[in-house]
């Protein structure tokens, strides 16, 4: 049986919502209509994927086991539409994604260098959109600093370098060579707290008691902007804290927190030998003394 990937992508959309309701609005078709491929698509795959009355509508452990290879199957689909629509139109483009304070300029124009009629383009990511950029076909490589959800990745290690807190200048610790993360206990931490797991498992970590809702942080420069406000604190890599310097903030290096692991990342399902060529022109394998960058930044590498 071949899966059905409309169906599939009305299936996510149910798993998602947990409401038929909003998920037939959310796909702009009728709730019968959407109730109707749900159940032939339980009918096809011989197996039942939510539990449903009047009041709610719950995954059952098939349902929950779709949704996670649901989600790696269709940006596979949705990457590889990409891809022929690029070979099938006009000039060819090779995209690199990166993070905030990694530099990727030398590589991008080797790889030009390399290939004339190939057009280059680079685009910056987040934390939130670094690893589903290539998944779904919308770059060719990513430079991601880890942690990432690796399904349906591939991964190369480049570089690891030390992260620093960053305070307001008159903070009470501003003025210390370095600090533990046992300091930091009690602080607003303003980013999504699966980006420090440290700072996140630390015992006996105070509940945020601050009424102010969290700010939905989108780049670094919202993030200084906040930590400025004394709006909390935020952990970044040395190369992001130092790329983006301002009189009124300052970073302090937490000797006990690990480095952070920078990486080049592409889908496990692209096989184009610019792809490779690329990650071996910026990460060479052991042994391998050809030219090439490493996306780290001066003094990192």
């Amino acid at each position: 049986m071949d899966v059905d990937l409309r169906k599939l992508r009305y299936f996510v959309a149910v798993a998602e919502e947990l409401h038929f309701g909003r998920a037939a609005a959310r796909l702009h078709i009728a709730q019968p209509v959407l109730s109707r491929q749900i159940r032939a698509f339980e009918h096809e795959l011989r197996a039942e994927l939510f539990v449903r009355d009047r009041r709610s509508t719950v995954l059952t452990e098939a349902g929950r086991q779709l949704l996670t290879d649901a989600r790696a199957l269709l940006a596979s689909a949705e990457a590889l539409r990409r891809r022929v629509q690029r070979a099938a139109h006009g000039r060819p483009t090779f995209t690199i994604a990166f993070m905030p304070g990694l530099l990727v300029t030398a590589e991008a124009r080797a790889i030009g260098q390399r290939h004339p009629d190939l057009a280059v383009n680079v685009v910056r990511t987040s934390f939130d959109d670094q690893a589903d950029i290539v998944r779904e076909g919308r770059a060719d490589v990513s430079y991601v600093r880890l942690p990432v959800d690796q399904r349906g990745l591939r991964l190369r290690p480049l570089f690891s370098e030390p992260r620093v807190v960053v305070l307001p200048a008159d903070h009470r610790l501003a003025g210390k060579e370095s600090v533990d993360l046992a300091e930091l206990v009690g602080e607003r931490l303003l980013q999504d707290p699966d980006a420090v797991p440290e700072w996140r498992d630390l015992p006996n970590r105070p509940i945020d008691s601050d009424p102010r809702p969290r700010p939905a942080l989108n780049s670094v420069e919202e993030k200084l902007e906040h930590v400025a406000a004394y709006a909390g604190t935020v952990i970044l890599p040395l190369s992001t804290a130092t790329f983006y310097t301002r009189p009124d903030v300052v970073h302090v290096p937490v000797a006990d927190l690990g480095p952070n692991q920078v990486c080049l990342a592409w889908a496990e399902d692209n096989r184009s030998p610019l792809v490779q060529e690329f990650v071996d022109l910026a990460a060479p394998p052991p042994g391998d003394r050809r030219q090439g960058g490493s996306g780290a930044p001066e003094g990192l590498a």
